[in-house]
Formats: C-alpha cells, sequence, structure tokens
C-alpha cells in the first residue's frame, strides 16, 4: 500500500517521513519529470508500506514543475490514501490547499503539525471542530518532539476517508461547472480545472473558452482569481471557527534583529565564515587522525606484502580510494552537514535565504540558491546534493555549473599548501579572487541563456526554535550515507581504473605526449600536467602526485612560481572531482554533467593559458 505526503513548504513533512521510515529511503524522480521524489518504507502490523514525500506546493492550480507532478501524481490515483500535513501557526493559507485536495475524492487524513510552535504564539485549535468540518480525521503533532507521530499510519490506514468539506463557489461557477457537465460528460473536478486553464480534456477546455470571457467581463477579473478569491474565503472562515488567539504571543525581537538589512548581513556573514573555518580546523583534523591510522594500520601493512606486481597496485589503489572517500565523508561532509542540520532546525536558514535572495536572483536562483554554494566551500559532494532543494530545473542546471567551480576544501589545500607556502597569503587571496570573479559573471551569463521560467520566492521564515541533537545527529547520518552510497562506489572504480592505467605505462606515455603542449599553452611541464588528471580523483591528489613526479616536495627548486600559480589555479577550475561528478549526473543528468565538465575543463586551461601569457 501506499501513502503520500503532501503539504506546503516547512510544514514538516520531511521530519514525520523521516520519523515514519528511518531506512530504506530512496530519492528518484517522478516518471517523466525532473522533480525529485523521496520514497521509504515501514512496516506496520506485518504489512510493508510505501510512504511517498512529495515536494512542498502551496496550490494545486499552478503550472510550476512541483505542481503539475502533484497533480499527476494524485489523479493518477499514485497512492491509496493521502496525508496532508498542516501547519497550525499557518491554518488559513494551509487549509487552502487542502481544500484543493479535497476537490480530488481521495481518501484523507489531516497531520496538525506544529503544535508546539501554535501553543507558544498563543493559538488555540478546536481539533475536534475542524475534523467535523473538514469531514476527516485530523490528528494534533508536534513532529519536533515525536508527539502523536505514531498515530498517523494507523489513521491513515483505518480511518481515512473522503473530506465532506466542499467550497461554495460564486453563481456565475457553478452556473459554469453545470453548463460544462451538461453538454460533455465531465466531473466537476474536471469542470473546474478546465475553467483554471489545467484541464487535460479538449472538449471541456473548448466550453470553458466559449463561457470564460463573459465570465470575466462581468467580475472584472480572471476566472483563476474568482475560483482563488472564494477557496480563500472558506479557509479563513474555517480557520476563524476553529482557531483562537489568546493574545499572549510576544515579537520577536531576535527575528527582528536576524532579518533587518541592516545587521541581518552582518550576522549572516559572521556565521557562514564561522562555520566555514570550523568546519576546515575540526574536517582537518579529523582528517590528518583517519588518513594517519589508516596509512599505519591498512596501506603500510598492505605495501609490505610480497604481491604480484599488478595486485600490488590495485591493492593499493583500492586502500586510497578508501583513504580518500573516508577522508572526505567523515570529517568534511558529515561536520557541514551537522552545522547546516543545526542552522536548518533553528529556523535560520530561511532567514539567510530571505537575505541573500536578492544577490541570487541575479545569478538565475533565489536565496536557497546560497545553501549549496555555502556547502560547496567545504565538498562539493554534499554541494551538488543540496541543489536538489531548489524549486524549479532552470535553477538545478545554474546552481550544478557554479557550486562545481567554487573552491572546496581539497582545493583549499592546494591554494594554501604551495602558493600560501612558495609565493605568498596574496598570491593564494589572489586565486580565490578570481575563482569569485569567475562565479559570478559564469552566474550572469547563465541566467540569461539558461531556458525557464525564473519564478519570484515565495518564502516562509520557518519559527526559531532550539535544535535537537537527535534530530540534527539523524539528519546529518542521512545526508552522508547518501555519499557513501553514491560517490563512494564511483570512487573505488576510478581508482582501479586509474592504477591499471598506471600500471600498463599510461602515465609514462601521456607524459610524453602532453610535454610539448603543456609547455607551450600552460608554460608546465608534462608531470605537472599529468598531475592535474589525478585530481579528477580527488583534488588535492594532484598536488600529492605533483610531489611524487617532481621527485621533491621543495617545488621552487624545480618549477618557477610563475608555473606554481598556474597549477594551483588550472587545479581550482579544472573538472571536478569524481565524486562530484558521479552526484552531477544522479542530480541533473549526464547532459548536463558533461556540459559542466567540459566548461570547467576549457575555463581552467584558458584562464591558465592568459595567466601564463600576461606572466611571461
Amino acid at each position: 500500500m501506499r501513502l503520500g505526503l503532501v503539504g506546503n513548504p516547512n510544514v514538516g513533512k520531511s521530519l514525520i517521513f523521516h520519523q515514519l521510515t528511518g531506512i530504506g529511503v530512496e530519492v528518484s524522480n517522478y516518471p517523466g519529470t525532473t522533480v525529485d521524489l523521496m520514497k521509504g518504507n515501514l512496516c506496520f502490523k506485518h504489512e510493508k508500506l510505501e510512504l511517498v514525500d512529495l515536494p512542498g506546493i502551496y496550490s494545486l492550480e499552478g503550472n510550476s514543475p512541483e505542481e503539475v507532478m502533484v497533480r499527476t501524481f494524485i489523479q493518477e490515483k499514485e497512492a491509496e490514501v493521502l496525508i496532508a500535513v498542516l501547519d497550525a501557526t499557518h491554518l488559513e493559507r494551509n487549509l487552502y490547499l487542502f481544500l484543493q485536495l479535497a476537490e480530488f475524492g481521495k481518501p484523507l487524513i489531516a497531520v496538525l503539525n506544529i503544535m508546539d510552535e501554535a501553543a507558544k504564539q498563543g493559538i488555540e485549535i478546536d481539533t475536534a471542530k475542524l475534523s467535523s468540518i473538514l469531514g476527516v480525521e485530523v490528528i494534533p503533532v508536534a513532529a519536533v518532539t515525536g508527539m502523536n507521530v505514531a498515530e498517523i499510519i494507523p489513521a491513515a490506514l483505518f480511518r481515512a476517508r473522503i473530506p465532506a468539506v466542499q467550497v461554495p463557489y460564486d453563481h456565475h461557477i457553478e452556473a459554469a461547472i453545470r453548463s460544462i457537465q451538461s453538454v460533455h460528460p465531465a466531473t466537476r473536478l474536471q469542470a473546474l480545472q478546465a475553467l483554471q486553464g489545467i484541464g487535460t480534456d479538449p472538449e471541456t477546455n473548448s466550453l470553458v473558452e466559449a463561457l470564460g470571457p463573459e465570465i470575466e467581463e462581468m467580475h472584472r477579473m480572471t476566472i483563476v482569481q474568482i475560483i482563488a478569491g472564494n477557496r480563500h474565503h472558506r479557509a479563513e472562515a474555517i480557520a476563524d471557527l476553529v482557531s483562537s488567539d489568546r493574545g499572549d504571543a510576544h515579537p520577536d525581537s531576535l527575528d527582528s534583529l536576524l532579518t533587518s538589512r541592516r545587521s541581518g548581513p552582518i550576522i549572516l556573514v559572521a556565521i557562514l565564515l564561522s562555520i566555514l573555518v570550523s568546519v576546515f580546523l575540526i574536517g582537518s583534523f579529523i582528517e590528518e587522525f583517519l588518513v594517519g591510522v589508516f596509512e599505519m594500520l591498512v596501506i603500510s601493512p598492505f605495501s609490505a606484502l610480497p604481491l604480484d606486481p599488478l595486485f600490488r597496485q590495485l591493492g593499493l589503489s583500492l586502500l586510497l580510494a578508501l583513504q580518500a572517500g573516508l577522508g572526505i565523508a567523515l570529517p568534511f561532509i558529515f561536520t557541514f552537514y551537522f552545522f547546516i542540520s543545526i542552522l536548518e532546525d533553528s529556523g535560520y536558514l530561511t532567514r539567510a535565504a530571505f537575505l541573500a535572495d536578492r544577490a541570487m536572483h541575479r545569478l538565475g536562483m533565489h536565496g536557497q540558491g546560497l545553501v549549496p554554494l555555502i556547502l560547496g566551500f567545504g565538498c562539493n559532494v554534499p554541494a551538488i546534493m543540496g541543489i536538489r532543494l531548489l524549486r524549479t530545473r532552470r535553477e538545478r542546471v545554474i546552481a550544478s555549473f557554479l557550486v562545481s567551480m567554487v573552491p572546496c576544501s581539497a582545493r583549499t589545500v592546494i591554494v594554501a599548501g604551495i602558493v600560501a607556502v612558495f609565493i605568498g597569503l596574496p598570491a593564494a587571496l589572489s586565486i580565490y579572487a578570481i575563482t569569485l570573479g569567475l562565479v559570478i559573471l559564469t552566474g550572469l551569463v547563465l541566467s540569461r541563456i539558461t531556458p525557464g521560467e525564473q519564478y519570484g520566492m515565495i518564502l516562509e521564515l520557518a519559527p526559531l526554535r532550539v535544535p535537537r541533537i537527535g534530530n540534527i545527529l539523524s539528519k546529518s547520518w542521512y545526508r552522508i550515507r547518501e555519499f557513501l552510497f553514491i560517490a563512494m562506489p564511483l570512487l573505488i572504480l576510478a581508482s582501479l581504473v586509474l592504477g591499471l592505467l598506471q600500471y600498463a605505462g599510461f602515465f609514462s606515455l601521456f607524459q610524453q605526449w602532453i610535454t610539448p603542449w603543456s609547455e607551450a599553452v600552460l608554460g608546465l611541464p608534462g608531470y605537472a600536467t599529468t598531475a592535474l588528471l589525478f585530481g579528477i580523483l580527488r583534488k588535492e591528489m594532484a598536488l600529492e602526485t605533483l610531489v611524487i613526479l617532481a621527485g621533491t616536495a621543495d617545488l621552487p627548486s624545480v618549477m618557477s612560481l610563475a608555473q606554481i600559480y598556474i597549477f594551483a589555479v588550472v587545479s581550482v577550475l579544472f573538472i571536478p572531482c569524481i565524486s562530484t561528478i558521479g552526484v552531477l549526473a544522479k542530480v541533473v543528468g549526464a547532459r548536463i554533467t558533461l556540459l559542466v565538465s567540459l566548461y570547467t575543463l576549457i575555463l581552467g586551461l584558458l584562464i591558465g593559458a592568459i595567466i601564463n601569457l600576461v606572466i611571461v
């Protein structure tokens, strides 16, 4: 049996979903779309159930990819029962979506979430009265604390029913519905959808073309506006009947400070810098410890074994891939997600998106696009995973290019390890300035040439609350687990392939072939360009390989300072690592992944060649 979670954004659907399913979660595209669905399995009284977390939407009457997908999901009877999740602190707006769901005539239950916040704000809701008006069971829930979450599945299985509530539409709309049904065998829902311009039946749509202009002329507004107004009035009337405000809530002075145009950006920058520095310091410490332990307990003993050279090379490649994967996953990704989960559960992340919206809009995205860009400074892998949160395909495509260019911590190792050490801090900072400039320029260009509509941002500020450590750890583990299952296999496979190529002498031949071109275009010795290839496996491996191929860690003794600088710039802008490529393919598809790889390859070589011409 399949159950579907439906609701507005930020009503706690995902938290309820994770509490009910726990493990066994799968993220996939709805057939024929680019919209992600989260599916999870659970067992109740020996019956296997599938729970689907549908994208958060505000209505079912629009034409955004998410609205079309949810509407299709419901109409095609993809789920036997729908679970409508409502926000108790914004009941009227949430009832607007519920009234639309009711018109589909599907078995429903209503989950009234965030009851704890409603109580803090002095809002009281008569759930029994609300249940009587809607004609379905209403379960008061506080998902953050787990209150009544266990009651959701039994109610959905045994007590779900078709809602009794109806919207009394304007008499002209009701007359139009009757006229359509008298001429053509259409349901009330089909007639309403045709009147709103989202109908799929050609004959019904043609009838609306004849009726529509007259109705709009009489009301001096569109039919869509008339229907929406009727629904809003009905939602408002129901909310007034079942809820009351004690008036003992106090204005949140902290919220005013966080969202202020003066103090807000300063606080945002301070928080982001603090997270970046913390993740870098904590991640570097943990990574150094893990890599050292792995080297001492696994790699060194393996290297001492008397093995055939081929098996030695493959085994070493496998172990290095595991070492590299663990060095990314636990130190940087988990730590970064831990802090991001704190911001998310505290409610601050929506405020950060609000503050960044104006700037991000110029890059073709909305304020939510700030989150994956921030994640990218820690590691591009979780950042690419984060772009799934963006609303449209257009935004996800633009974000995939920009995030892939953000200098992650592995690229920082190269910049800090050779440029800052051998050339100086100003030279190292100039690389970040170049990269940031290219990210902004790329965003400005992509915002003008990427197909698709750019929608305005409708963003609800989640209530400020103290995060719960259990939820934070659970959320962080869920996200890092996705990396382990997607990126790690690709990392291991790529490492084995590179090991075979190295054993076969490919890199020696490649170095001989590439040297003339490398010296002419980039001004780099052949072994430096060969080292760039290892950066595809993991970015800082380009530096490690350069030291090995150069035969010394004292790079200024074998390379000029200009060559060291060019190598670092190209490494930062070059093709993303294999883990990022794998996740990109999963999130935006093979075609966009190929375009991102080609773009970064060309951009890195072009900027390196320009710097070579200018310096030399």
